[in-house]
């Protein structure tokens, strides 16, 4: 028999977010589940009961009905204990839980022997999950909104103008942090043309730092930051200090600060001081990402905006929520990702596979056994580090020069040694050869040498999309290919026709030179268009 998923309303103050939506309802119902939601549940997030309807799900008038019925329970945050009170013995709970800071709550859960999936304890490093993270598409749209609520907060442009009223500098924006919500203030900071600047203590994300538009701030102090499941460790005290000291130079310079630094199971670190907020520019803005865990900067007030010597600081714990619609959709397909592996059969019921170090990392009760923590998933093993031999240092010598490859340029006495053999080999051509078959050579020849030099002065980056253009040009053999088809004709008018198998050799040249000149404008085009912003 199909199961029954409920979407009760969210009851927690100021969530606005819904934990499906009509389109997803659409594919809920297409692997066999039946959905039911209740009324106004999606009404924040611009979704209205008669779009639920319309794709499929049933529209129940209270939650009391819901948690009565429902065999698996969506939800975005964790429930009340009067949501878990109306919880049906044995159901499933789907959503955000937070066990370690929970455990009341788990012991309510359990006493219901309910199965609960909390989509936060997901082992994030495994790259199958991916699909199913929501913690990081929740962030990806908090990092978003985070610039957003600080350019309202701002009083000027992000970007810099010259107009006839004067010029307007760009807004210089720091991000501490570059997680997943880092990474997306930094791409939308730089977007709208502000000065970017972001620090992690992990120096794996610099790349993707300069990739997004903005630049790495490293702390002049030498120590690895990477933690478990892709977040940051507490550092040493030596780190701390270096760090206060990038971060106060920073606070005297940028215009905006956005604070997105997070370490599970311990309260935010708290990387602003009072003494930095001082020194902040009259206007500036702080918007700590991190307050709903005590805030990173140590005027913050969580859940409010507040001015403090004359910068302000927003400590917004909503701010997915605020785009309710996108965060809601996104954690929607989430939850559907999540279900396409719990129910493999496409037959509305479920099976909660230990096996599988996913569903087992997030299984965190299962019928009333509390299982959580779970043991380390098991990872492949890292590939084995290349042996350092005398030969090393030679590839590497041979990988510089032009950036070609392990082929090391000819030395001045090579070089002197292979034109002296090319001339001797030119003028035996020339004393014996007709002098129609030298014209052409001769042009041959140095065709090659300019075609050489043209490619081996071009970045190599770019090398795919200029051999695939030289492709194309060069298919002008299919002239010669016409003129068999279609011979000219004599002083007499007559044409000398070729024979059958000529004919048929020039045909196939035709579209063999057809697909290549297409297919080389084709490639150089798509190529070129990665490059392009």
């Amino acid at each position: 028999m199909a199961l029954l998923i409920g979407v009760p309303k969210e009851t927690a103050p100021g969530e606005k977010r819904a934990a499906t939506v009509p389109e997803v309802v659409e594919k809920l119902v297409k692997l066999g589940f039946s959905v039911a939601v209740e009324s106004g549940a999606g009404d924040a997030a611009n979704c209205s009961d008669e779009a639920y309807r319309a794709a499929g799900a049933e529209v129940l008038p209270d939650s009391a009905t819901l948690f009565q019925r429902a065999d698996i329970v969506f939800k975005v945050r964790p429930p009340s204990a009067e949501e878990v009170a109306l919880l049906r013995e044995g159901a499933m709970l789907v959503g955000f839980v937070w066990p370690a800071q929970n455990p009341e709550l788990m012991q309510q859960l359990a006493a219901k022997k309910a199965t609960v999936l909390a989509i936060d304890a997901l082992p994030r490093q495994l790259s199958r999950a991916q699909k199913m993270d929501a913690l990081t598409s929740q962030a990806g749209v908090s990092g978003y909104r985070a610039v957003i609520e600080a350019a309202n907060a701002f009083g000027r442009f992000f970007n810099g103008q010259i107009t006839a009223a004067g010029k307007v500098p760009p807004a210089k924006v720091f991000i501490a942090g570059a997680g997943v919500a880092g990474l997306a203030a930094i791409g939308t900071a730089a977007n709208l043309g502000a000065i970017v600047r972001a620090n992690d203590t992990r120096a794996e994300v610099a790349d993707q730092v300069v990739s997004l538009g903005g630049e790495f701030v490293k702390v002049d102090y030498e120590e690895e930051g990477s933690g478990g499941g892709g977040y940051a460790k507490v550092m040493s005290e030596g780190f701390q200090a270096a760090q206060r000291e990038m971060y106060a130079k920073q606070a005297r310079e940028v215009d905006i600060i956005i604070t997105t630094a997070l370490i599970p199971g311990k309260p935010a670190p708290k990387l602003i001081t009072a003494e930095m907020v001082a020194t902040m520019k009259p206007g500036s803005v702080i918007v700590d990402m991190a307050a709903e865990q005590g805030g990173n900067c140590e005027l913050t007030v969580p859940g409010q905006a507040v001015v403090r010597h004359g910068v302000t600081i927003v400590g917004y714990t909503d701010l997915a929520s605020r785009l309710a619609k996108q965060s809601s959709t996104l954690y929607a397909t989430n939850l559907l990702r999540l279900l396409e592996e719990l129910c493999k059969t496409k037959d509305g019921t479920v099976n909660v596979n230990f096996e599988d170090d996913a569903i087992r990392g997030l299984t965190v009760i299962k019928e009333g056994a509390i299982t959580w923590p779970a043991p380390p998933p098991k990872l492949p093993p890292a590939p084995p580090k290349p042996k350092a031999d005398a030969a090393a240092p030679a590839a590497a010598k041979a990988s510089k020069g032009h950036g070609h490859g392990s082929v090391e340029p000819m030395s001045a006495k090579t070089l002197a040694i292979v034109f002296a053999v090319g001339a001797v080999l030119f003028w035996f051509v020339g004393a014996y050869a007709p002098a129609s078959f030298l014209q052409h050579f001769t042009v041959f020849v140095l065709a090659c040498f300019v075609g050489y030099m043209v490619v081996w002065n071009v970045t190599p980056s770019l090398h795919t999309p200029l051999m695939s253009v030289t492709n194309a040009i060069s298919s002008i053999i299919a002239i010669g290919a016409l003129v068999q088809v279609a011979p000219p004709l004599d002083a007499a008018g007559a044409a000398d026709r070729p024979n059958t198998l000529i004919l048929v050799c020039a045909v196939v040249a035709l579209v063999l030179t057809a697909i290549n000149m297409f297919g080389g404008f084709a490639v150089t085009r798509r190529m070129l268009d990665m490059f392009r912003k």
